[in-house]
């Protein structure tokens, strides 16, 4: 069974929320140990936002970015973009430092979500290439 998640909106009534919550844990097995947590809601990136991210963004960058970045990929990119955005910690083992990124775009809202993205397109512009910005291809379509 995967666990639930209950969101409780801001000022809403607690009765009903809790209500289901109870009924889950009596659906639990008793012979086993639970741990529950609770913690403040934050709506994290949308669907949309990650699809555009990886379908426009990256792309354009690929095809655009020239000898500059000849080689990479979209998942360097990535692991480039969210490093320079949100800034690096150096990890060390088997003899050998790698930077890695501070944060991951998994785990940022829908807010932070759309700053990094805008980083996204200030560093291309830098860069001469153009991103197209959501929905922009629909509307030269129609």
């Amino acid at each position: 069974m995967s666990a639930p998640r209950f969101i409780l909106p801001a000022n809403a009534p607690r009765d009903e929320a809790l209500a289901r919550m109870i009924r889950f844990a009596h659906q639990l097995d008793p012979t086993k140990a639970w741990q529950f947590t609770c913690e403040p809601y934050r709506k994290r990136r949308s669907n949309q936002q990650n699809r555009y991210l990886w379908g426009v963004c990256y792309p354009a960058l690929l095809e655009g970015g020239g000898e500059a970045l000849r080689g990479w990929t979209a998942d360097d990119l990535h692991e480039f973009f969210l490093g320079e955005w949100s800034g690096w910690e150096t990890i060390e083992g088997f003899g050998r430092k790698r930077m890695k990124p501070l944060r991951r775009s998994s785990k940022l809202s829908t807010l932070e979500f759309a700053e990094y993205v805008d980083f996204i397109h200030r560093k291309a512009a830098e860069m001469g290439v153009y991103i197209p910005s959501p929905g922009e291809e629909l509307a030269h379509a129609c």
